[in-house]
């Protein structure tokens, strides 16, 4: 959804394009907003929540393995302006970018992260999103308000507290503003927390440990492959991705090997047995494609014995992607402007963290030592980041360092994890599958006995409150009618029973009436002529020799306008004698004998007549029940004339 934000919100004058299908995006705000705040301050402020973020983080981030991306956070270009990543206003906050691809574990993780965040730090408010807008609101589907869908749920759906907060219509009857929205959620006393069913399924959600995704192997691969594994153990996500995505250019590069299967003088290199980290999907990856080793590949007889193959196999598979993954990036043009201290610097210069100090002085000085510190500090947990974004420079480092195989020997690796699961999925799917349904009979069981409830209101004025009572809607809507409009239009009173009787002519309004619909009354067409001539005239100020004039003309078209309408009226009713437009309408008790009364139609087809008071508030329950609370016609209708009803079902709204 949306979703994203809502492009009403976007400070851009073109539509926002829509995010990958792959990749999550979050924020994460400090409260009470920092808003008003000189440049520098204001950056001071998001790096010192920076710093705290990250370093609660830190014992989970650099012993995880994420699929594609790590878990990051930073902080926006210029936290004053509107965020492009966002594309929301300019409110502060950090913000990132999770890249998960086929691994969707991952997507609930970072969202895991955030839950826990928000509850580590009450003072911030955390939102996340997809392709699918708030996909939050998709795991709870079943126990969402009505009133919720991809239209109304821009701004209002956050994370607090390490709980779901969902803003109702109550507070905002249209799409918040950000910075209303966020206050709002950082309120205690304003009720945003969502009900306990829509927590239980998004906790349900996130409640896999991170372990559960991860799968550890023996493999054997050559002797670079093993240090760079050893070294940077993040960098065999990039492996993976340049296996599972290869291409055939890209098959060239791993038909020669030049860069892992090659020593420094161009002699071969030794093969080494080393345990490798993977999460799930990475395995899967690897293990489900059939893949041939290149010419002069070292591979084990299948005589030695099957887990000598499979490790072989995944070692070179391995191989084969840091290959592939090497030479394309090598030949890309992808080096920046400075280094990352560089851009940095400038950034802070650009924010006028400097603006009024001389170069040089004390003040000067201090202030760029502490940007210097805080920048190593945050490098240290973006660092995984940079390598994965820029593989080639750090794996030369690495292959650059003195290794032999004789540093992987004699080492106690861990076994092979188990990967059945592999073969089980059919089962998994089929309990997800079961699960779902389970949540789909439950909801229809809800929505069945809700509307058993709304039928057995509907049926019976005494199952309403006894403060409330059905018949002030026909009073009301009467009195509405019989009252006077002026020329600025219909008057309804605030409190109906202050309204003062008016006189209406109702002869004359339904004589109007039929004037415009071109047919008049049959049984006074010949008593009310004359009346009607002189209020006409009267009212409407018509020039009686105009008047004289056209009088003949109409008494000519009149006995053909009233045969023409006769006619068609019968034809209608034929029509619709044949359609069951009929039982659409709640009917009078129409006696035909003192035995009791008729059914809907009687011996010659009439139908029985319409009881308009009660198809008329039978309408108005009906209309009000389906607003879910929110603001419509019924309600404000029935509000403008001073009659309360009760919420559905006895809910507070």
């Amino acid at each position: 959804m949306a979703a994203a934000a809502s492009s009403s919100s976007s400070p851009f004058p073109f539509p926002p394009r829509r995010p990958p299908d792959d990749t999550l995006f979050y924020a994460i705000y400090p409260l009470p907003l920092p808003t008003g705040l000189p440049p520098p301050a204001l950056l001071a402020s998001l790096q010192s929540l920076h710093l705290a973020l990250l370093s609660h983080l830190s014992p989970f981030l650099s012993s995880h393995l994420f699929h594609r991306d790590p878990f990051t956070l930073s902080l926006p270009a210029d936290p004053a302006a509107p965020c492009s990543l966002c594309s929301s206003p300019p409110t502060p906050h950090l913000h990132g970018a999770l890249r998960f691809g086929d691994s969707l574990p991952d997507e609930w993780l970072a969202v895991s992260l955030l839950f826990a965040l928000t509850r580590a730090f009450p003072d911030t408010v955390a939102r996340a999103w997809d392709s699918d807008g708030d996909f939050l609101l998709i795991e709870a589907a079943f126990a969402l308000p009505r009133w919720l869908d991809p239209d109304t749920a821009p701004n209002r759906v956050f994370i607090s507290r390490g709980e779901l907060h969902i803003l109702p219509p109550s507070l905002f009857p249209h799409t918040p503003p950000l910075d209303a929205a966020l206050r709002a959620v950082h309120d205690p006393s304003v009720p945003t927390r969502a009900s306990d069913a829509v927590q239980a399924a998004i906790q349900r959600r996130i409640s896999v440990t991170p372990a559960e995704n991860l799968h550890t192997a023996r493999v054997v691969a050559p002797a670079p492959v093993a240090k760079v594994l050893a070294e940077e153990p993040c960098l065999v996500a990039r492996a993976v991705e340049g296996f599972y995505d290869r291409d055939v250019d890209t098959m060239k590069h791993a038909a020669r090997m030049t860069r892992f299967l090659r020593g420094p003088a161009g002699d071969g290199v030794e093969m080494v047995r080393t345990s490798v980290r993977l999460t799930r999907a990475m395995y899967a990856q690897l293990m489900q494609q059939s893949f041939q080793a290149p010419r002069g590949y070292p591979m084990p007889r299948r005589e030695e014995g099957p887990d000598r193959w499979v490790e072989a196999e995944l070692g070179m598979k391995i191989a084969c992607g840091f290959e592939m993954m090497y030479q394309e990036r090598r030949h890309e043009v992808e080096e920046g402007k400075g280094s990352t201290w560089e851009v940095y610097r400038n950034s802070l210069e650009a924010a006028g963290c400097f603006e009024g100090l001389l170069p040089g002085s004390k003040e000067y000085k201090r202030v760029m030592e502490d940007a210097m510190q805080y920048y190593k500090t945050s490098s240290l947990f973006s660092r995984t980041r940079e390598i994965l974004s820029a593989p080639v420079h750090r794996i030369d480092e690495i292959l650059a360092m003195p290794y032999s195989a004789e540093d992987f020997q004699g080492i106690n690796l861990p076994p092979s994890d188990d990967d059945s699961w592999l073969c089980n999925g059919e089962d998994e799917l089929n309990a997800e599958l079961h699960e779902r349904q389970k949540e789909v009979e439950e909801y229809e069981a809800l929505k069945k006995r809700t509307k058993g409830q709304k039928q057995n209101v509907s049926s019976s004025s005494s199952s309403q409150p006894s403060e409330f009572n059905l018949g002030e809607i026909t009073e009301s809507m009467q009195d509405f009618v019989r009252k006077m409009s002026s020329f600025e239009g219909a008057e309804v009173p605030s409190n109906r029973e202050e309204m003062e009787s008016v006189d209406l002519d109702v002869n004359q309004f339904f004589k109007a009436m039929e004037s415009v619909l071109g047919k008049a009354s049959q049984e006074k067409a010949g008593n009310d002529t004359e009346t009607d001539r002189k209020s006409s005239s009267s009212d409407m100020d018509f020039d009686d020799s105009d008047y004289e004039n056209d009088s003949a003309e109409e008494a000519g078209d009149k006995d053909m306008d009233d045969s023409f309408m006769e006619t068609y009226s019968d034809a209608l009713n034929q029509e619709l004698s044949n359609t069951s437009i009929k039982e659409t309408f709640s009917r009078a008790p129409h006696h035909t004998n003192d035995e009791g009364p008729s059914n809907v139609a009687d011996s010659d087809g009439e139908m029985a007549p319409v009881d308009v008071d009660l198809n008329l508030v039978e309408s108005f329950l009906n209309s009000y029940s389906s607003q879910q609370g929110l603001p419509g016609p019924a309600s404000n209708l029935l509000g403008l004339m001073g009659v309360k009803v009760p919420p559905p079902d006895g809910k507070k709204l």
